[in-house]
């Protein structure tokens, strides 16, 4: 199943968390700390939203920070996805 967002609304994929630090320490289930890196798998079309024309700045492929507990998470064939407004992605990683 495929998902298309709407508006200015964005599919994302979050992207595992590093299971070793860079010294070389394994870490476990518990101490790992959530991602916050994501990758976009799809973006709206933009358009008007609440009144105002919203250009879309990010592009399929795109890695994106996002705010910790934005947009709506959901499970979707077995894979886990979270939909965020454009405004929710703090930043774009280079």
């Amino acid at each position: 199943m495929k998902l298309r967002p709407l508006l200015d609304r964005i599919v994302l994929k979050s992207i595992e968390a590093e299971e070793t630090t860079k010294s070389g320490i394994i870490l476990t289930g518990s101490a790992k700390e959530k991602p916050v890196v994501s990758e976009v798998l799809s973006v709206g079309p933009g358009g008007t939203v609440d009144g105002k024309e919203v250009t879309m700045y990010v592009k399929p492929g795109d890695k994106v920070v996002v705010s910790t507990y934005a947009g709506t998470n959901l499970k979707l064939d077995g894979e886990e996805y979270t939909i965020v407004r454009q405004n929710d992605i703090l930043a774009v990683v280079e």
